[in-house]
């Protein structure tokens, strides 16, 4: 038996008619008899277009304030009737039943409806009854049946009927029906999620229905993909496309920004998640300019972001640098221009979008969920442990420090001054060695450390980094605390004129 179907009839029931149009018009040049209900029937009676109304075929007005329209043996029997069936054909003839080639239905706009803050009853109303049961009925008939669930697919649709005449392969309604329960089963995770926050049922329903392909993943002979919406948060205005790895450092440099939202201006620069350069000034300019001095080497191939519209005089700056991405709340034009003369740097202007504010990583043979860590150490934590207090401007770069301490891989050591990032230990195995790392970074790029303070991600277990840091003039530190040992560390600062603070929150980023 051929596996080519031609449609005779066609079930349209949609809540977007936006692109239906030339649609039903196709359908109706074809000869596709149309059967409709309410709105999706007076929209095509506007077409003068013929369109029979689902309740002449169940004998069933709309009910309930339309929650039943279509759930009837009427409708559901014609799309999943076997057309290969000699039993089926027969109990559709007994019935009256008319056969339903087509599908067209799309889902009530729940998520949006949950995303705009609407009241519960109006919430509960946009869980759709009918059309989910209508897109998994006609997916799962894909032998017989041609399913579109949504408004995306109209083109491709749209395009296979002119191409096709009106005919479907079998791989063609197979493709239509792979997305249709790609469609009900976000729908229905978004419906889980929704009640769960309630329920609190421990159980973990992710779902995105969309995703780009990547070049490739972290390395070359990895595969790539993200899942997710990149355009709801960026506009991208130049340059390549987006790697794995560009997409981990932007995620990294994004998060580490929203510490500085409302700031003075502020410019950081990134490399492999970890800022290698970070700066607050008085102008942009000024910030890209200090911030690029705490690492120039690091700096070749790396994330710049900051959080004020990039201006020409710091694009002409970053010009000179081989940078991978730029990421700005607006570009203005002269900048824009001074950036593009790069053909593959990428430019990104970055939406007023809300972040995550969950955590999620596959782990051994499951996941691992945590809430972020949102949490940012301000004066109000602030407990001051040793008999010397830090002044203000030392304070300052304390809070300064621990915003990048928070956003660096552990174990992590930050030195700071002036709200310039001096040098910081990332990703060592104990917290002297990231210290001595920090130290030496520092020195080999001619900073002073006299004065500069110290930002450590987790408590000191002994009192080894603060005689360290005392060696080579820090003045200064804020850490968690929490050790049993704590007094040692703070006996140490006492004795030789250190402000220590103890924030009581550790920072450990893996």
């Amino acid at each position: 038996m051929s596996t080519q179907k031609k449609a005779k009839s066609a079930l349209i029931s949609v809540f977007h008619k936006d692109g239906l149009e030339p649609i039903v018009r196709k359908l109706h040049e074809l000869g596709v008899a149309l059967y409709s209900t309410g709105g999706t029937e007076a929209f095509i009676r506007k077409l003068d277009i013929p369109v029979i109304p689902v309740e002449s075929v169940t004998g069933y007005p709309s009910i309930l304030g339309g929650r039943v329209k279509t759930l009837h043996p009427k409708v559901f029997g014609g799309i999943l009737s076997r057309r290969d069936l000699k039993d089926d054909r027969a109990q559709l003839q007994e019935y009256e039943i008319p056969e339903l080639d087509i599908v067209i239905v799309d889902l009530y706009p729940f998520e949006k409806t949950v995303a705009e803050g609407a009241g519960e009853q109006e919430i509960i109303e946009k869980i759709d009854i009918g059309g989910i049961s209508l897109i998994r009925a006609a997916a799962k008939n894909y032998k017989d049946v041609l399913c579109v669930a949504t408004m995306q697919d109209y083109g491709k649709l749209l395009e296979l009927l002119e191409k096709g005449n009106g005919e479907s392969s079998l791989e063609d309604r197979q493709g239509f029906a792979a997305n249709a329960f790609n469609v009900s089963s976000h729908y229905d995770a978004a419906i889980f999620n929704y009640f769960n926050r309630k329920a609190g049922i421990p159980a973990l329903k992710i779902s995105e229905p969309g995703g780009r392909s990547l070049r490739y993943g972290e390395n070359p002979h990895q595969k790539g993909i993200f899942y997710g919406d990149f355009d709801a948060l960026f506009e991208q205005l130049h340059g390549k496309e987006l790697s794995y790895n560009n997409l981990l450092d932007i995620d990294a440099a994004v998060n580490l920004m929203q510490e500085f939202d409302g700031d003075d201006p502020t410019f950081a620069i990134l490399k492999h998640n970890n800022a290698c350069g970070l700066a607050t000034r008085s102008s942009l300019s000024e910030a890209y300019t200090d911030a690029l001095a705490g690492d120039p080497v690091s700096a070749f191939g790396g994330i710049l972001i900051c959080n004020r519209p990039m201006d020409a005089e710091t694009a002409a700056k970053i010009h000179e640098l081989f940078c991978e991405v730029v990421i700005a709340p607006a570009f203005e034009a002269d900048a824009l221009e001074i950036l593009k003369g790069k053909k593959n740097r990428i430019l990104l202007v970055q939406k007023p979008t809300e972040l995550p504010k969950d955590q999620i990583r596959t782990c051994l043979n499951g996941i691992l969920y945590q809430d972020k860590d949102l949490k940012t150490d301000s004066v109000q934590d602030l407990n001051y442990a040793t008999e010397k207090r830090p002044d203000k401007r030392e304070l300052e770069d304390l809070l300064f420090a621990s915003k990048l301490c928070k956003h660096t891989k552990s174990n992590t050591i930050v030195l700071a001054k002036n709200k310039q990032l001096c040098a910081s230990g990332t990703g060592q195995t104990s917290r002297v060695d990231a210290l001595n790392q920090a130290i030496h970074k520092a020195g080999s790029f001619n900073f002073d450390l006299d004065g500069a303070v110290m930002a450590s991600d987790a408590f000191f277990p002994f009192p080894d980094c603060v005689e360290i840091a005392h060696g080579s003039g820090i003045r200064a530190v804020i850490q968690p605390g929490g050790s049993i040992k704590d007094q040692l560390s703070i006996d140490f600062c006492n004795e030789n004129g250190i402000a220590m603070i103890l924030t009581g929150t550790r920072h450990f980023k893996h």
